[in-house]
């Protein structure tokens, strides 16, 4: 596939031009990263945003795959000797893989079937002559085949079979028009594999389940598929199971196409033939492509659904520079307390021991008391794993006895910090630091920066998946990284007070520099220019080039260091500043002055009307962070524990994850209740992302609560919530169909091939 072709496909897919997408490439290929293009190059890509190049970078490189894969195949089948004119243009015309593979089925390498025996036992010709001639006799003609090789006229037409079935499971257009026919109208079938009922009753609502499988949502067939892999369900994928004709529509299909009808013995073994073929062959191998294609399909949503959530948990407001207090609750081995400045640079620690078995209540209040005076902390962040509610209360009886301002107190998702704890960034942190303290001053940080602070953990560690363990790690890494590169180069970040690992995410830089501009900062003090990262060791003309713009300097030599304006275009900011006959520093943040400017007066060859827009826009608001302003839910005091609730009762709640299915909100019982999406809002809502996201604060209404399965329905609809918020039992994340059509299956050679294509992913 030309380049041409390539960037015409993927233009149309992500609503740009080919021009755009050609430029596009040539930077990334050059080795330019997302954000920068994203953020520097909009006159050379027409403005492509972040999204559209994420999904031109993975477009293009399955498309490169196909070329490659398409050279492949056209050497293969070229080096045997039956390439043709018309093989060729079908080759080169296909735009997927399933496709090309289609087409090279026939002439792939395979080891010895039954139809190669067939034919050399010379059964060739009559599998000829009884396909081309309707009004012959299939068992007459097989008398003439009848030797030592081939015992008897059956044996004979049995190998006729095995050869005409061969040749129409591998008809590329006769496979792929049954693959789109199972793709409308196949079915997805689970079922209990007999005597794992109670071993497996987590899977409980699949033990007779049968759903489309074209509208099957992606957490149901992971949910499915986890049971296959556990060995409690038996899964399959079939089109006509409860189609009551003796002929079923694929057989029918296959004897259309190739015109098996009418009277006559020879079409009554065709079509028998046409059924052997469909029932061995071709309903197997294209339940095993739709099982992966399903499989595809599912892991694609839950890592969007991961992607998302983790964008806006990034993304989450910071409380800021302030003076905070961590704790991690803990019962038997204490609350672990850390105290850091507005820099996140540890100032104190302690351990208190107010639950049992010390219950040392009067100690632990005066040690935190002792530790708000001392360090004039500002904010108490209190992790929300196990203890959390009981914590709360002992920091608001101690809050109780502080003189005003009295710090703000605030629970905090711990998710990932035993992972930092243990990590070898927290050793290189804090090497002589406990492993409990280290994530007491991991609570406190992502309090004052999420973002900062959540960098350091393996996206895969944060917790705000679906499934997340059941898919395709590699691309769930590819998907998260990304997340975190566009997160962090879209606040941009402090090059004087920025962590290694928060430094290894901007554009252009990595690992290994971030740890030389840490040894360099280190060794020379804080950094005053952005110039002065071309002292750093290792970080050459392009890594400045993708990275400055991203990286800020308060109260620097140069006022624009500290916003997003790239060193390259300071001399367009500077005419821009001359014009105005104003002061750079005094310009900086007087809306009315930069909106009176004219940007086109600026434009010249290198740099367009967008960048000169952009440049208005961050001497308007220089360095703007782009996350909300922070606040934070109360939990409502005496519920602290599922069995404290009851229907009706109104709670605020902060969203931990966002699925396809609902929202789970944290009201402060140690369990997330869920916001189905039918009861997320007065409305109908398809995407529940459309209303809301992880980190945000909302009112929620108990509707129903089951302490033996700790399941709590929410409702954030106005109304009374007379609709169960868990909603209907096929929309939940474990839950069966009210579709049951499916009979109990043994999975036998289909299980068998089913398992070993999804355990080699």
């Amino acid at each position: 596939m030309a380049a041409e072709k390539i960037a015409r496909i993927v233009a149309e897919e992500i609503k740009a031009r080919p021009e755009q997408v050609d430029a596009a490439l040539k930077l990334l290929d050059e080795g330019a990263t997302v954000p920068f293009v994203a953020r520097y190059r909009k006159e050379a890509t027409g403005g492509l945003d972040d999204g559209q190049l994420r999904t031109l970078a993975e477009r293009v490189g399955y498309l490169r795959e196909l070329e490659a894969r398409r050279a492949t195949i056209v050497e293969s089948i070229t080096s045997q000797g039956k390439m043709t004119d018309e093989l060729s243009g079908k080759i080169a015309a296909v735009t997927t893989k399933s496709e090309l593979e289609d087409l090279y089925l026939p002439y792939k390498p395979k080891r010895r079937t039954r139809a190669m025996i067939a034919r050399e036992n010379g059964l060739q010709p009559l599998a000829d002559a009884i396909f081309q001639d309707r009004t012959s006799d299939p068992e007459k003609l097989a008398e003439a085949y009848v030797n030592d090789k081939v015992g008897d006229t059956r044996a004979a037409l049995d190998g006729v079979r095995d050869i005409l079935s061969e040749e129409f499971a591998e008809n590329a257009e006769l496979v792929g028009r049954l693959r789109h026919y199972m793709r409308d109208n196949a079915m997805l079938y689970a079922t209990v594999v007999a005597g794992k009922e109670e071993a497996g009753q987590k899977f409980s609502d699949y033990f007779d389940h049968a759903e489309k499988f074209a509208t099957a949502p992606g957490h149901r067939v992971l949910a499915m598929l986890r049971g296959f892999n556990e060995e409690v369900l038996s899964v399959a994928i079939e089109a006509d199971r409860d189609n009551p004709s003796p002929v079923k529509p694929a057989q029918q299909m296959i004897a259309r196409f190739f015109d098996i009808d009418g009277e006559g013995k020879a079409n009554a073994f065709l079509m028998q033939v046409a059924g052997w073929c469909w029932r061995v062959k071709l309903s197997t191998s294209l339940s095993l492509d739709l099982m992966r294609e399903m499989r595809e399909r599912a892991e694609d949503e839950a890592i969007n659904v991961f992607a998302r959530n983790l964008k806006d948990l990034l993304l989450a407001a910071p409380a800021g520079s302030r003076v905070t207090l961590g704790l991690d609750p803990g019962i038997r081995t204490g609350v672990k307390v850390a105290a850091v400045d507005g820099t996140g640079k540890l100032l104190d620690t302690a351990t208190i021991y107010p639950f049992q078995p010390r219950n040392d209540i009067q100690g632990a209040m005066a040690a935190l008391k002792a530790l708000i005076a001392r360090h004039n902390v500002s904010l108490i962040a209190i992790g929300n794993g196990t203890a959390s509610r009981e914590t709360e209360k002992l920091v608001a009886d101690v809050l109780k006895a502080v003189p005003e301002p009295k710090p703000m107190k605030v629970i905090v998702s711990e998710a990932g910090a035993s992972v930092y704890s243990a990590s070898e960034t927290a050793a290189k942190e804090f090497p002589e630091l406990d492993v409990s303290l280290r994530g007491a001053v991991s609570i406190a940080r992502r309090l004052q920066d999420p973002l900062a602070e959540l960098v350091k953990i393996e996206p895969k560690s944060i917790g705000v998946g679906q499934y997340q363990h059941d898919v395709d790690q590699m691309k769930l890494s590819r998907s998260l990284d990304a997340v975190v590169e566009d997160a962090v180069n879209g606040v941009g970040v402090d090059l004087n007070t920025a962590s290694a690992p928060l430094l290894a995410r901007v554009s252009g830089l990595g690992p290994s520099i971030a740890e030389q501009i840490v040894l360099h900062r280190d060794a020379n003090g804080a950094f005053k220019s952005r110039k002065e990262l071309l002292k750093v060791a290792r970080l050459g003309p392009r890594a400045f080039e993708q990275s400055a713009g991203f990286l800020r300097i308060r109260d620097g030599v140069e006022p624009l260091d500290s916003s997003a304006v790239h060193p390259e275009a300071y001399d367009v900011a500077k005419k821009i500043v001359a014009a105005c006959g104003r002061d750079l520093r005094a310009l900086m943040g007087d809306s009315a002055a930069l909106k009176a400017i004219d940007p086109r007066a600026f434009v010249d060859d290198r740099f367009g009307l967008p960048t000169v827009r952009d440049i208005l826009s961050e001497l308007e608001k220089p360095g703007r962070d782009p996350r909300p302003e922070f606040k934070t839910a109360s939990f409502a005091d005496g519920i602290d524990e599922i069995s404290d609730l009851k229907p009706g009762m109104v709670l605020e709640g902060t969203v931990t994850n966002v699925a396809a299915f609902g929202a789970f909100v944290d009201i402060g019982v140690h369990q997330d209740g869920l916001v189905h999406v039918s009861q997320l809002a007065d409305r109908f809502v398809k995407d529940p992302h459309e209303v809301v996201k992880a980190g945000d604060v909302v009112k929620v209404r108990v509707v129903d609560v089951d302490v033996k399965r700790k399941r709590i329905g929410l409702s954030m609809k106005k109304d009374d919530g007379a609709q169960a918020a868990r909603g209907p039992r096929n929309d939940r994340p474990r839950a069966g169909s009210n579709d049951r059509g499916g009979k109990p299956q043994s999975q036998g050679a289909f299980g068998a091939a089913l398992a070993d294509a999804l355990r080699k992913k």
